[in-house]
């Protein structure tokens, strides 16, 4: 009998979020007069201003319960703010729940974000060590490893280098050649191989692949449906927090992709698990109409702007900002990043909003989902990026031909053609 090796009962996950209130007008007159006011009954106790920030409770899980055999290659699937990255940050203790119980045999190795599990200011090589040493592995354990992990990240000529020069693509890299030949039994990876280039997508899934054919457990995020079907056989389908459903990964993924007709036009990152670096921050992301509201759903003979918001920290030259959009399926469709004149420019800290624009009849019938990154000359240092947080529906209202049916291909450009009879010569 195949043993549990993750077992999760009604498991809850709460945050306490903090808004501040509108401040309402007041005149010189007015303030004198509140603060006598409020000097006067607030004589000997602690004031509480009247704009005060209000809290309020946000359940990021709510009773989730499941289990997880060995072996087991999980995917766990949902919609941006199901739940899915908070599950695998308890899973892995980084945060603690609010209610529940887990239980974990074995070892677990974690690849959640870009930054995690990596001191900034050891080489690539002590970092090796570092982590074969927080899984519990002797040196000599590690040592047995340690060339088939650089070989794998590609990493050679900057072994010896601290990590914090690394390019977000060599980290994630190493990061992930780390977890995944150290021999851990678990093996956690979110949306963060994203970053990565394509053949090292590739790559990664071919060795989780490998890692579940050893008998290892995987618990695998990704919007990447394709990816899913082709690694995991089960899936946890997340909604608001909680567990719509526990099935095989074709029966989850096509009532996932049944269920996610709506799309997620905006989102306001809070402050606090905004993504960020030291140098940026970003603010919120929204894809409008023509006529400058926000629209999840655009008619395809009509343009579109994608934005996103963010505040520069401190002064920074170069600078750049783009977006990925990939479809529903997980292929890429374009990335796209803000003028190359910027590199001869400084940003002073202040707050910025770049924004492309996209034509009319340019892509086809179907639903894309979008990330941001920054990076910084000579563009392969990364500064930041977020998960895929917006989508959008396109609608062929037009359809081709007399019978107005649907286009193949990603694309849906509107051309000109040119008809002429060709008269024969008698």
């Amino acid at each position: 009998m195949t043993d549990t090796v993750v077992r999760v009962e009604n498991l809850s996950k709460k945050y306490i979020i903090g808004h501040q209130r509108q401040e309402k007008y007041t005149t010189l007159r007015d303030s004198i007069a509140n603060g006598s006011r409020n000097f006067l009954k607030g004589f000997g106790r602690k004031k509480s201003p009247e704009n005060s920030e209000e809290f309020e409770e946000f359940w990021a899980l709510k009773d989730v319960s499941f289990e997880i055999k060995q072996g087991d290659r999980v995917g766990i699937i949902g919609r941006n703010g199901a739940g899915k990255s908070t599950l695998l940050k308890v899973l892995s203790r980084i945060v603690e729940p609010t209610a529940g119980r887990i239980g974990i045999k074995g070892r677990v190795a974690s690849l959640l974000e870009v930054g995690t599990g990596f001191h900034p200011e050891l080489t690539g090589r002590e970092n090796i060590y570092l982590n074969g040493a927080i899984l519990g592995m002797g040196k000599t354990e590690i040592q047995q490893k340690f060339d088939e992990i650089v070989a794998f990240a590609e990493v050679e000529k900057f072994l010896d280098t601290p990590v914090k020069r690394y390019s977000s693509g060599m980290y994630v890299r190493l990061a992930f050649a780390v977890a995944a030949h150290l021999e851990p039994e678990i093996l956690i990876v979110d949306e963060v191989l994203a970053v990565g280039d394509t053949q090292f997508q590739k790559k990664c899934l071919g060795k989780m692949e490998d890692v579940g054919k050893e008998g290892r457990t995987i618990v695998f995020v990704s919007h990447n449906m394709a990816a899913m079907r082709a690694l995991c056989s089960r899936a946890l389908l997340m909604h608001h927090g909680q567990l719509l459903l526990e099935a095989d990964i074709e029966t989850a993924a096509a009532q996932y992709l049944a269920d996610d007709t709506g799309a997620d036009a905006r989102i306001v990152w809070h402050k606090d698990d905004a993504p960020q670096s030291p140098e940026i921050r970003f603010i919120e992301a929204y894809i409008s109409n023509e006529q400058g509201n926000y629209a999840s759903t655009i008619d395809c003979r009509k343009g579109f702007s994608i934005s996103v918001k963010y505040e520069v920290l401190k002064p920074i030259n170069g600078l750049r900002i783009g977006f990925f959009m990939q479809n529903l399926d997980g292929t890429p469709i374009c990335g796209s990043n803000d003028p190359m004149a910027w590199p001869k420019e400084t940003r002073d800290p202040d707050e910025y909003i770049s924004q492309c624009n996209f034509p009319g009849y340019i892509l086809n019938a179907g639903k894309y989902s979008i990330y941001f990154g920054a990076d910084l000359p000579p563009y392969n240092k990364s500064l930041v990026t977020t998960p895929y947080c917006l989508s959008v529906i396109v609608e062929d209202i037009e359809g081709y031909g007399p019978m107005h049916e649907k286009l193949p291909g990603v694309v849906r450009p509107k051309l000109e053609w040119n008809v002429n009879q060709l008269i024969k010569k008698t």
